[in-house]
C-alpha cells in the first residue's frame, strides 16, 4: 500500500509532466508558424526570381545578377508596402479622408441629372416664413415634382433637432413635414444659433449623399427667389469646375469679448481686422466638386463665429473661382436682381 506522501509525489510528477508537454506544444506551434512565414517569404522571392529568370532566358541571358536579386527583394518590399497602404486606405475611408463612392456612381440614385439642390435654412418658430415661401416661390405636391422633372431643381427646408431631443419643438416639425414633405431634418445636428455653420456643413454632407447635382445652394428663410433666373445664372457658369457664387462681401473682425459678433480667432485675420471675401449668407451657390470637398473633409473644417465666414474660409486655399454675382445681393435691390430679402 502506498503512503499519502508517495501519492502526492506521483500527483506532482504528473502535473509537471503535463505542464512540460504543454510548453513543448506551444514552442512547436510557434516554430511551425515561424517556419511557415519564412517559407511564404521565400516562395515570394522564388516567384519573383523565376519571373526575372524567364525574362532573362527570353532575352538570351543565362543568369540573374546580384542587381537583379536586389530588384527582387525591392519588389517583395513594395508588395508589402502596397498591402499596408491598402489597409490604411480602407481606414481612411472610414475616417472620411477619401470618399467611399460618390452618389453619381450609386445605381440606386435616379439617372436624371439634377441641376440644383437648394437648402432653405429654417428654425423653430418660423412656420409663417415657411408658409410665405411656399406661397411665393417654393412649389408643393405635383408642382414640386414638376420642378425637379422639368427644371432639375430640388428645394427643401433644412432644420436640426431640438437640444431636448423629441420634445414639442421636434414634434411640431415632424407634423408639418408629414403634411408638406419638403423638409430635410438633420437628426444628428442640434438646432441652435451657435450651430449655424455646422448645420450648413451637415446639409451639404446630406445633400451630396442624397442627390447628384451640378450645384448646391444655401438660402435663408427670409429670402424670395426667382428660380428661373437663378437657373440662367447657373447655366452660364456650368462650364467652370469649381465655383463659389454669391454676393461677395467682407466685414470687420471684432476682438472685443462684449461684442455680439466677437471672434475668438480675431488675431488670425491680421492687423487690419477684416474678414476675407466671402458670399453673403442670404443666398449662395457652390459647384458639385466643392460640396463633395466639404463632405469628404467635414471633420477637419473649422468654423468661425460667422457662418458665412466659415463657409468662405473652407475655399480660401483651394483653386476655386469666386464669382461676385450682384444679382444675388438680396438686401439691396438692383436691376435684374433675382432675390429679395424681407
Amino acid at each position: 500500500m502506498r503512503s499519502r506522501g508517495s501519492q502526492n509525489r506521483l500527483s506532482g510528477d504528473s502535473f509537471e509532466s503535463r505542464f512540460s508537454a504543454l510548453v513543448l506544444a506551444m514552442i512547436a506551434t510557434m516554430a511551425t508558424i515561424y517556419v511557415a512565414a519564412r517559407l511564404f517569404q521565400e516562395a515570394e522571392s522564388r516567384a519573383c526570381l523565376i519571373e526575372e529568370l524567364e525574362k532573362r532566358i527570353g532575352l538570351g541571358q543565362s543568369a540573374v545578377s546580384i542587381d537583379d536579386t536586389l530588384k527582387v527583394t525591392a519588389c517583395r518590399e513594395q508588395s508589402k508596402k502596397l498591402s499596408v497602404l491598402e489597409t490604411e486606405l480602407a481606414a481612411a475611408r472610414q475616417e472620411g479622408f477619401v470618399p467611399k463612392q460618390f452618389p453619381g456612381n450609386n445605381k440606386k440614385h435616379p439617372t436624371k441629372k439634377v441641376l440644383l439642390v437648394v437648402g432653405v435654412m429654417t428654425t423653430f418658430g418660423r412656420r409663417k416664413n415657411r408658409d410665405a415661401i411656399r406661397k411665393a416661390w417654393m412649389p408643393a405636391g405635383i408642382a414640386m415634382r414638376d420642378l425637379v422633372d422639368k427644371k432639375g431643381i430640388i428645394v427643401r427646408f433644412v432644420i436640426g433637432r431640438s437640444e431636448n431631443g423629441g420634445d414639442s419643438l421636434d414634434k411640431e416639425i415632424e407634423t408639418e413635414s408629414s403634411h408638406t414633405n419638403d423638409f430635410v431634418i438633420l437628426d444628428n445636428q442640434v438646432e441652435a444659433p451657435e450651430e449655424k455653420a455646422k448645420k450648413i456643413k451637415s446639409f451639404f454632407i446630406y445633400a451630396v449623399g442624397k442627390w447628384d447635382a451640378e450645384f448646391y445652394a444655401k438660402f435663408n428663410d427670409d429670402v424670395y427667389v426667382n428660380l428661373d433666373s437663378l437657373g440662367g445664372v447657373l447655366a452660364s457658369n456650368s462650364d467652370k469646375p469649381r465655383v463659389y457664387i454669391g454676393c461677395m462681401k467682407s466685414g470687420n473682425v471684432f476682438s472685443e469679448q462684449t461684442h455680439k459678433w466677437y471672434e475668438p480667432d480675431w488675431w488670425k485675420f491680421g492687423d487690419g481686422k477684416s474678414y476675407f471675401r466671402h458670399a453673403s449668407g442670404q443666398v449662395y451657390v457652390i459647384s458639385k466638386s466643392l460640396a463633395q470637398f466639404i463632405s469628404i473633409n467635414s471633420f477637419m473644417l473649422r468654423t468661425y463665429v460667422d457662418d458665412d465666414v466659415s463657409i468662405g474660409s473652407w475655399f480660401i486655399g483651394l483653386d476655386v473661382q469666386h464669382i461676385d454675382e450682384t444679382k444675388l445681393c438680396c438686401s439691396s435691390w438692383s436691376p435684374g436682381a433675382i432675390c429679395v430679402a424681407v
